[in-house]
């Protein structure tokens, strides 16, 4: 497994060589970079702006460090990554960061949106700058015309949906946690959690709370829908704050009771899978998501056409491959 992620980032690197090479006397970006009006390689440095701080972000982090350093190698120039989060998810704080992040300048600024709505004209004005934006871990908004890179948010929450009831014997009671309701990729995995329930007529779906991006609110609001509802039989959530909801489980004696399907991949979800308090997890690749962030910046920074989605994958992990993704993460099973 390790070996077919690299492979895919060293493609992804093998394109961004044949980008630059394909990009000789194309246009520039806002400062004109390899392959720019000028002609001379320039160094460039590229913005991350996550949600908030959390380690699902720093996941992220690292695979746009990855590609900086691939294209730092093969195009001559020093390519720096300006990982910038927001200490909370707030509309307000994160189109300040935005803000601050375009008067540097930057080569791309790449983008995961609290709320696209409220932060649409600030990326209108960064990009009326010509800084290239492009979107991570969201889909994007019909008519924006951003780039975004991530996977199927509903394929993903269907995949976790039907796996907790094939689990569950398909009857008894499911709490479904939403993330932070206005990020556009939670909202569309928690709606389609309860649109694959409805497939299974015995399973009766209740409130499982909000954690709004917080792995330590995601843990209280479990601990509080596990004692209101004694006979419950799954979890499902919306985003990476997984740990939180298996410690409630586990504080409350329902482990091997409260079966619990996740999302993602940080090391704490998967050694949780290790341990058996969570089942499995419907994930992305928060490390691909950094890679082709950076990708798509650069392509559209020396002016080459990128497409409207690059697919960065689901993976489905359980106890059958658990070892691989915990040697993958970095992490040491418990």
């Amino acid at each position: 497994m390790r070996k077919k992620i690299l492979s895919v980032l060293l493609a992804a690197t093998m394109i961004a060589t044949l980008a630059a090479g394909c990009s000789s006397g194309g246009s520039g970006g806002s400062e004109g970079g390899e392959g720019g009006k000028g002609g001379a390689a320039k160094d460039m440095t590229f913005v991350i702006v996550p949600k908030c701080v959390h380690a699902w972000f720093d996941e992220v982090n690292k695979g746009a460090q990855i590609q900086a350093d691939a294209l730092s190698e093969q195009l001559g120039v020093e390519v720096k990554i300006d990982y910038r989060a927001p200490n909370a998810a707030d509309v307000a704080e994160q189109n300040s960061v935005l803000e601050q992040a375009a008067a540097t300048k930057p080569a791309g600024i790449a983008l995961d949106p609290v709320d696209y709505d409220g932060s649409k004209a600030v990326i209108e004005q960064i990009e009326e700058q010509g800084i290239p934006v492009v979107l991570f871990d969201a889909p994007s908004p019909e008519g924006s015309g951003l780039t975004s890179c991530g996977n199927d948010f509903k394929e993903q929450a269907t995949i976790a949906a039907d796996r907790l009831a094939k689990e569950i014997g398909e009857k008894g009671k499911v709490a479904v946690m939403q993330g932070f309701p206005s990020a556009p990729n939670h909202a569309e995995r928690y709606q389609a959690h309860l649109d694959a329930l409805k497939k299974y007529p015995d399973i009766e779906v209740v409130d499982g709370g909000i954690d709004n991006d917080n792995i330590e609110e995601a843990q209280s609001q479990a601990a509080a829908v596990l004692a209101a509802n004694p006979d419950l039989k799954g979890y499902l959530n919306c985003d990476a704050c997984g740990s939180g909801i298996a410690a409630a489980i586990e504080e409350a004696g329902k482990k091997g009771q409260v079966t619990f399907v996740s999302m993602d991949n940080l090391i704490e979800i998967l050694d949780y899978i290790k341990s058996g308090t969570i089942t499995a997890t419907s994930s992305t690749i928060p490390q691909m998501q950094g890679s082709m962030a950076v990708l798509m910046m650069y392509q559209k920074y020396i002016g080459i056409e990128i497409p409207a989605m690059v697919d960065t994958g689901i993976a489905v992990i359980d106890g059958e491959n658990i070892d691989e993704w915990i040697e993958i993460v970095g992490g040491d099973a418990k």
